[in-house]
């Protein structure tokens, strides 16, 4: 019953409310346990102009145990796997993580829209990718941009799910710089801070 009354006020905020590039919604109506998600890549990044959809598997205790989240769309990216899986210590458990009940899906979102943008070599899931981002940035951003191009942004004009109509209509995003520090706070006045630091046991995430 908690799990459901918070999922579905999660959502009536995210549609009254978008934050810019992020929209999730059920995809099944009769199944709370499973929503899409989609983000927008920030400008002046690798990933600019591409729609990135995300799986979300909701547990049976959350907000006491953090949704389970996965890139659908292939990205070039040091911190997610070829599985789509992402290395994010806001999606794990204390003491390992740093989830907490406060934070929402649309925190959670919106920081892995930050991390596309500041990837940490240090704990990465892929490590040849992380190699090539500290000592090779520009074949990094010349490969990134052409995994966006190729699965985010030509497959976004063929597919409904991800469309702009989801989306907040502002007229321009915050600077990367600015989301970094930018919190995300619901109507009841709960502000949940980015974790945005990946771990460094993230090649055993299941």
């Amino acid at each position: 019953m908690i799990k459901s009354t918070r999922v579905k006020k999660e959502l009536e905020r995210i549609t009254r409310h978008p934050p810019f590039g992020v929209s999730c919604w059920l995809k099944d109506e009769s199944n709370l346990d499973i929503l899409d998600a989609c983000i927008r890549g920030l400008d002046g990044t690798p990933y600019e102009s591409g729609i990135f959809r995300i799986q979300i598997q909701i547990p049976e205790k959350y907000p006491l145990e953090p949704p389970h989240m996965k890139f659908v769309t292939p990205v070039y990216h040091p911190n997610v796997d070829e599985a789509g899986r992402i290395c994010m210590d806001m999606l794990k458990w204390p003491p390992d993580g740093t989830w907490s009940p406060v934070f929402t899906l649309s925190s959670v979102l919106q920081s892995i829209q930050v991390l596309l943008a500041t990837p940490n070599p240090d704990d990465p899931l892929r490590a040849n990718i992380a190699e090539e981002y500290r000592y090779n940035r520009a074949e990094y951003e010349r490969k990134a941009r052409e995994w966006t191009i190729k699965y985010a942004v030509q497959k976004a004009t063929n597919t409904t799910d991800c469309d702009t109509g989801k989306f907040s209509d502002a007229a321009a995003a915050p600077s990367t710089e600015k989301r970094k520090s930018l919190p995300s706070e619901d109507e009841d006045g709960l502000s949940a801070a980015k974790h945005l630091k990946t771990e460094a046991d993230c090649d055993v995430l299941t």
